[in-house]
């Protein structure tokens, strides 16, 4: 979708911004979008630090394919009689 956008795209979209906005506030807009960059940047490293602690470790495979330190989880028999 924006892959055919050119330099002069970008150069009317700029000069678009610098009329809406005006020369004065540029760096002020400039400065909240730099802040808000680096914000949204941080939250996304603690949530995939947050993801890496929750996440249990995954115990490695023999080579027979099998785990070593995982037991077999205990399942109710299905057995009705008493």
């Amino acid at each position: 979708m924006l892959g055919n956008l050119n330099g002069w795209h970008l150069l009317i979209v700029l000069a678009v911004i610098l009329l809406l906005f005006g020369a004065a506030k540029l760096p002020a807009l400039a400065k909240s979008m730099g802040q808000s960059a680096r914000v949204f940047r941080s939250e996304m490293k603690e949530m995939k630090r947050d993801d890496e602690a929750a996440t249990p470790e995954v115990p490695r495979a023999t080579e027979s394919g099998t785990a070593s330190s995982v037991t077999p989880e205990k399942r109710p028999s299905s057995d009705t009689s008493a």
